[in-house]
């Protein structure tokens, strides 16, 4: 019988820490679906509205080699991703083990014999941290601000 892997994620601002995951994941199953989450679910887990609008982040990762199908994530509670997709395994970057949110998940899963795999977190590269990097004024544009000689 063929191992459903399940990678949910924002994917927003697609960069090599998603990629990695998506990668390693394809390599421990034999289907990985990749679960979009939407603008909705963001904003209620993070507090925030993505960069990249929700149909374009699934675009992108319906476009990855390695991922067999992506799908819209309309739940915070990745076991109703389960309930619906009835994956083996659930893919996620190691920032997210022991939370209680993952601890709990962990629990239900286990019950019905599914399990999660956490991956290394890609500690150089996050959207948070590009998030970041892009509200900064890049060198050249200080430059441009500051008064020059006079």
């Amino acid at each position: 019988m063929p191992t459903i892997g399940y990678a949910p994620g924002a994917f927003d601002m697609f960069h090599i820490g998603h990629l990695n995951i998506l990668q390693r994941a394809s390599e421990e199953c034999d289907h990985l679906v990749a679960g979009v989450v939407t603008d909705d679910v963001l904003l209620k887990v993070k507090g925030r509205k993505p960069v990249i609008p929700f149909e374009e982040r699934l675009e992108i990762v319906r476009n990855i080699r390695c991922v067999a199908e992506a799908i819209t994530d309309q739940y915070e509670d990745k076991f109703r991703m389960w309930e619906r997709l009835r994956f083996d395994v659930l893919f996620k970057g190691s920032d997210w083990r022991g939370t209680a949110r993952a601890d709990a998940l962990e629990r239900k899963l286990s019950a019905v014999g599914a399990r999660i795999r956490y991956f290394s977190y890609t500690t150089h590269t996050s959207s948070t941290l590009l998030r970041r990097r892009i509200s900064l004024p890049s060198p050249s544009v200080l430059g441009e601000l500051e008064p020059g000689p006079t």
